[in-house]
């Protein structure tokens, strides 16, 4: 059976790490400036265009088979069609996305390398440029589940037809109990939607933000993890925008009010209007300098007498 997904370039120096695991499968030792890296989702649990899917039991059973094995093209079994060679797997499960199904989304994850020689110049440059994409899967299941009345397709065929929707639930097949994975090829319309070469992951939407900033924005694809970090650190932005335009807001006001002591003939809308355009440290440097400045004793233009005149001070001219 094959199934098909997308892939994704691994962005960065190889690590010491990879290459060990690289040059478990090589004839000579191969260095970093060797070798070309990316990475790949092979299979989900999520229904297919083939109204199948693997359970997550079967995808940990998957995922160390597909360890050492080749890529190739459209699933030839013509060795000079041989592209990659898989040198590490893991299973992957995303909790903040769901599948169709509300399970959490659930993925084989394959890292894959091949070496920087002129034959493969071309395509090295089609998986970088986001054309060698898709991806599909070819390997073996002991057994196809029906969705809606548990049959074993193969043992015991039942009368649902998969794609159809019986009592609000649409029948599939789920995949189990997978006994071979044989290779993993480049194809253009995968079966499994999800399945290809994968980009870059951010560490952190600083990361993101660092990225953007640079301009390396050419063909940007984020994940559910990447747009989940940089929903929350939006709106930590956005909350901290709102407070920093209310501190300044509070110093336009202390401001102006300064203007008010230091220059009482100074009309308010003129002082804001010169405020406006200053920064925040040039506000609260003003409004320092406008309070040092003010009267020591500010007395209003319509007091008719200070508090504390005494009226007894009158009294030679009272008849």
């Amino acid at each position: 059976m094959q199934k098909q997904f997308q892939t994704q370039t691994e962005d960065g120096a190889v690590t010491e790490e990879a290459l060990a695991a690289i040059n478990r499968y090589t004839q000579k030792d191969l260095t970093a400036d060797e070798v070309f890296v990316f990475s790949a989702v092979l299979c989900d649990n999520e229904i297919d265009r083939d109204f199948e899917r693997f359970s997550v039991e079967s995808l940990q059973t998957l995922a160390p088979l597909f360890a050492g094995k080749t890529a190739i093209q459209n699933h030839s079994m013509d060795a000079a069609d041989q592209s990659a060679r898989t040198f590490k797997t893991e299973v992957i499960t995303d909790e903040t996305r769901k599948t169709s199904r509300g399970e959490p989304y659930t993925y084989v994850k394959a890292y894959c390398y091949m070496p920087r020689i002129p034959k493969n110049e071309s395509l090295i440059a089609e998986i970088a440029a986001g054309i060698k994409k898709e991806v599909s899967v070819g390997c073996a299941v002991e057994k196809r589940i029906c969705s809606i009345c548990g049959a074993d397709e193969r043992k015991t065929p039942c009368a649902h037809r998969r794609g159809k929707t019986y009592n609000g639930e649409v029948c599939h097949f789920i995949l189990e109990n997978p006994t071979d994975a044989y290779e993993w090829s480049f194809v253009a319309v995968p079966a499994q939607k999800n399945a290809g070469v994968t980009k870059k992951q951010f560490a952190d939407a600083d990361a993101l933000f660092k990225a953007v900033r640079n301009g390396q924005t050419d063909e940007l694809t984020l994940s559910r993890a990447d747009l989940s970090a940089l929903a929350e650190s939006i709106d930590a932005l956005e909350c901290a925008a709102a407070d920093g335009a209310a501190y300044r807001t509070a110093l336009l006001d202390a401001a102006v009010k300064g203007f008010a002591k230091a220059l009482p003939t100074l009309d308010n809308r003129l002082a804001e209007q010169m405020c406006a355009p200053l920064g925040t440290k040039e506000l609260k440097r003003l409004g320092e300098v406008l309070e040092s400045a003010a009267p020591a004793v500010y007395v209003p233009q319509l007091c008719a007498q200070k508090q504390n005149e005494s009226p007894a001070q009158n009294g030679d001219f009272k008849f």
